[in-house]
């Protein structure tokens, strides 16, 4: 009975978080200077005034704003995201399509971002006051206060354009057929992309965790244990790690919305097919089909992510029970 009230519960906020985007994404999309109408036809467009009317009609770009929204909540109720106006096709194929491309670039810049940033958190807590731990703490302000597009741009024209290590973008080799691209192309092509967002992502855990793991090594327990000739690595790895770990899980499935923006910001600098190109090109062209899409898509990805951390608790640590019910 309490986990059938917990998952209705979580199920309720799901349902109540991606209304509240939906009806914000729509208002922000429709009010955006971009004319849709425009983007579609080209400024330059020879096309009557009759035959511009049928395209805004076919599309529903004449609509009052409310029907306009109520229509489109309905189709998606039915499983109808609508067509885009970018690519011509569903919005639902098309992240679908895009979202293959970017999930892995997300899922290996999220594990390898969480595991160093764990580790280096660790290292600069045990070593606190040394240069080692001043280095990671000035590295970490400052990656964290840099734009990841900034910073995708140093690392592209250093390691593609200066030293020509890799190549400047594109999930494949240009030229070459979807049949011929072996996985070594693709990953090759993932390297600096991953690259960025990991560097960007790993600020927050590292400092998290050093901050962490500087407490739990200042409490009582610690000094207890050292009193009785415990070395460090002893108190670390039979005392800290326990206690770190659970919050620093739960930065790292908290940061699914940064990473998530970091993502489309660097899928722009290296032109990497994902999901964030495709937000790019469909809000430089008033896609409002595809940008509502990724919108709410966007918003059950976080949601998912922070769902996740909530379920582990209770696997990493049986006395923490789902929504703080106790079984």
């Amino acid at each position: 009975m309490v986990r059938a009230k917990y998952i209705t519960e979580v199920i309720g906020r799901m349902f109540l978080v991606l209304f509240a985007v939906s009806i914000l994404s729509f208002l922000l999309v429709t009010q955006s200077p971009i004319d849709p109408l425009v983007s579609y036809v080209g400024v330059e467009s020879t096309l009557s005034e009759a035959a511009k009317a049928q395209i805004a009609e076919y599309w529903g770009l004449n609509a009052p704003l409310p029907q306009r929204y109520l229509t489109w909540l309905t189709n998606v109720f039915h499983g109808d995201f609508g067509m885009s106006i970018t690519y011509k096709r569903p919005v639902i194929e098309v992240i679908g399509e895009r979202f293959s491309y970017s999930i892995v670039l997300m899922a290996l810049a999220w594990f390898l971002s969480g595991i160093l940033g764990f580790v280096l958190g660790i290292l600069s807590g045990i070593k606190q006051g040394s240069l080692f731990d001043k280095v990671t703490k000035v590295l970490c302000l400052g990656l964290q206060s840099a734009p990841s597009f900034w910073l995708g741009l140093l690392i592209l024209s250093f390691f593609s354009v200066t030293l020509g290590w890799f190549p400047i973008g594109m999930a494949a080799p240009v030229g070459k057929l979807a049949s011929q691209v072996t996985l070594a192309d693709r990953a090759y092509h993932l390297v600096l992309p991953v690259f960025t967002l990991t560097i960007v992502s790993i600020s927050k855990v590292t400092l998290y965790t050093r901050q962490k793991l500087i407490e739990i090594m200042a409490s009582d327990f610690i000094l207890f244990a050292r009193a009785r000739g415990e070395s460090t690595k002893q108190l670390v790895f039979r005392h800290a790690i326990r206690n770190i770990a659970l919050p620093a899980i739960t930065v790292q499935f908290t940061s699914f919305s940064e990473l998530f923006g970091g993502m489309a910001l660097a899928e722009t600098v290296f032109s990497y097919p994902g999901i964030g190109t495709a937000t790019t090109a469909a809000a430089l062209k008033g896609d409002v089909p595809l940008l509502l899409g990724i919108a709410l898509f966007s918003a059950l990805f976080v949601f998912a992510g922070n769902l996740t951390a909530n379920l582990l608790y209770g696997i990493l640590d049986p006395r923490i029970k789902e929504g703080g019910y106790v079984a």
